[in-house]
């Protein structure tokens, strides 16, 4: 009875029901990256009843982080963000298991990682990590959910999906991997409009909802409101 008082604005969804919210809880998601993007897409996950997420990020909670990084408190500056974020979404969701990986992803440690979970979601901020993503889940036929900001501008897609696309579709180049840019700056809420269209594209892949980005490209300009979907 308390699951169905929880999630009752899901389960009277037809598209959802009893058997979507089943299908959420029985979930397991790897986050790559728990800042600016990951912040949003693990609360609204935590919220919606996933029942595993695995947080892989090996930086800790800087006082700069916390114009976009809604996850933190500043009482955390210095700490390591994986625990702060498994402390906060666990405080959202008590039946949440969170695991925590203090950690880069890496050469050495992504096929492990990514083979214990059912999806992968994008919150990392380089190109290196997005193709390494991209090789490991394509050859474990596991989903991707890929999305990226820069100033006003962000974007989403899926990848991996039976007769889809690759992260190396979009970008095909691997040479963009080694090009170091100066930071850029973000819109402080930019992370959160497309962390939460990632989050959406998980939910919808977990149960069925809907039509994923499955060979799209959706792009967002928070200076103009100008949002476009693009065939890959």
């Amino acid at each position: 009875m308390q699951l169905q008082q929880r999630y009752n604005r899901h389960i009277i969804l037809p598209e959802i029901g009893e058997e979507g919210q089943k299908k959420l809880g029985e979930a397991k998601v790897l986050l790559i990256g728990v800042g600016g993007l990951g912040s949003p897409i693990a609360l609204y996950l935590a919220a919606a009843g996933i029942g595993r997420i695995g947080l892989v990020d090996d930086d800790v909670v800087s006082e700069s982080n916390l114009q976009r990084q809604v996850l933190y408190t500043e009482s955390e500056v210095g700490q390591p963000k994986v625990i702060c974020a498994a402390r906060r979404l666990q405080a959202l969701n008590s039946q949440l298991i969170a695991d925590t990986f203090p950690c880069r992803l890496t050469d050495g440690n992504a096929e492990e990682l990514i083979s214990q979970y059912d999806l992968v979601i994008d919150g990392c901020d380089n190109f290196p990590t997005r193709y390494l993503i991209s090789d490991v889940s394509s050859r474990l036929h596991k989903p991707y959910v890929y999305g990226a900001i820069r100033e006003f501008d962000g974007q989403v897609a899926v990848f991996n999906l039976p007769g889809g696309k690759t992260y190396r579709d979009l970008f095909p180049e691997a040479e963009t991997s080694q090009m170091e840019t100066p930071p850029k700056g973000v819109m402080g809420v930019l992370p959160g409009v497309v962390g939460c269209v990632e989050a959406s594209e998980a939910i919808k892949l977990i149960t069925g909802c809907g039509e994923p980005l499955n060979g799209k490209l959706w792009t967002i300009d928070l200076k103009t409101m100008n949002s476009c979907l693009f065939s890959l």
